[in-house]
């Protein structure tokens, strides 16, 4: 049963009453591109709130004279006491201290058989047997295969809308090492990619990055993947060595990029994501021309409705096209959850005006959760 309840229909800006305005927000999408000033200090209210009852920093540390952290886009410096905007580093008596390290990570793992709900399934190895032999173990999708998913526990965002928000919830989890990875990898050669995901990795990037040479270095000529699904706002020196496993592996980078308006990403996600454009920008120039089979690239938008319209990915194609029409840019039906639990799962309408938008710029466009879709009678395949 859907967790759906109607929220608040006025924005407390515009008072507006004609807009789908969540309740936590309390403000219309115009406003908050428009009127941020006056926006967006009900939205971070909202953040405050979230992250307060699980122990969390209401925004990145900014304490002149404090300890940096470098690992992703928020760039926090630490005040004595003061932990970073993703929970896991804490500046203790003058030193950057981290509840994970180059050799240990804060995650768990487990199978995913293949064809799984990776977002890209629809484009990569696994899915289609793209890139066989040389990056697919079959001509065709890898049933019968393993997809290693890796949950990271911590993200260096706050969106609203989690849908993996368990990774908030690790006070009392405990560290692992590289070869709880690397061991169970070793100990099945039906796994045929790493997808590491949560939370998002950037916060634990060193250690994927350590992990993920690791195996390669194990399995010689063994098809193995390594993927990374992020936001795509991590240090753009780590992001970069991230791309450079996923392309000599055959893994993708799949970045979810939230909206377009940075106002927007800072009111959904309680940060800016503009990194994210310059970090996938900077790879696509890096590993140029782009492999397209399989490829490198992929990007994902959920279409938060209300919020994540039409307008946001037209842009974000937009941007996409520049560097490559071939890139694959994939749509994805919301449900409630979280703390958006007052607006309603996508509408056919909604993700039929992003499709048009989307494909008026990009070759290869998906829509993902398509199943949800089926509430409102559209036929599945008709978007694939």
């Amino acid at each position: 049963m859907s967790p759906y309840r109607k929220g608040a229909s006025t924005c407390k800006v515009c008072e507006s009453e004609d807009k789908l305005v969540s309740s936590t927000l309390g403000v219309c999408v115009e406003c908050i591109r428009s009127k941020p000033d006056d926006a967006l200090p009900l939205t971070y209210e909202a953040h405050r709130v979230a992250r307060a009852l699980i122990g969390l920093p209401d925004k990145p540390a900014k304490n002149r004279g404090g300890i940096p952290c470098a690992v992703c886009s928020n760039r926090c410096i630490l005040g004595e006491g003061e932990v970073g905007y993703c929970g896991l580093k804490i500046n203790f008596k003058g030193r950057l201290k981290s509840l994970t390290s180059i050799k240990q990570g804060l995650f768990y793992h487990y199978l995913d058989p293949h064809v799984t709900n990776c977002c890209s399934a629809w484009c990569c190895p696994a899915g289609t047997g793209i890139g066989y032999p040389q990056y697919a173990a079959t001509n065709g999708a890898e049933l019968g295969y393993y997809n290693l998913a890796i949950f990271f526990y911590g993200c260096n965002f706050d969106c609203l809308f989690c849908q993996n928000h368990s990774h908030k919830s690790f006070a009392n989890i405990k560290p692992k090492d590289i070869n709880t990875l690397v061991d169970t990898t070793l100990g099945n050669r039906r796994i045929t990619c790493w997808c590491f995901f949560g939370g998002s990795p950037e916060p634990q990037l060193p250690f994927a990055l350590e992990a993920s040479k690791t195996v390669l270095e194990s399995v010689g000529k063994r098809i193995l993947r390594i993927c990374f699904e992020w936001n795509g706002c991590g240090n753009p020196h780590l992001v970069r060595k991230a791309a450079e496993l996923a392309y000599r592996s055959g893994g993708n980078l799949k970045f979810d990029l939230k909206c377009w308006s940075e106002n927007l990403s800072k009111a959904l996600c309680g940060v800016s994501n503009r990194e994210a454009f310059e970090n996938l920008r900077l790879v696509a120039e890096a590993f140029k021309p782009l492999r397209e089979a399989p490829p490198l690239i992929t990007a994902t938008t959920l279409l938060v409705p209300g919020y994540v319209d039409e307008f946001e990915v037209g842009q974000i194609a937009s941007f996409l096209s520049e560097i490559d029409q071939n890139i694959p840019y994939s749509l994805l039906v919301f449900h409630p959850d979280y703390r958006l639990l007052d607006l309603p799962i996508t509408s056919a309408a909604h993700v039929e005006r992003c499709l048009k938008a989307a494909k008026s710029f990009l070759k290869r466009v998906n829509v993902g959760n398509v199943e949800l879709l089926g509430r409102f009678g559209i036929e599945f395949n008709r978007y694939m």
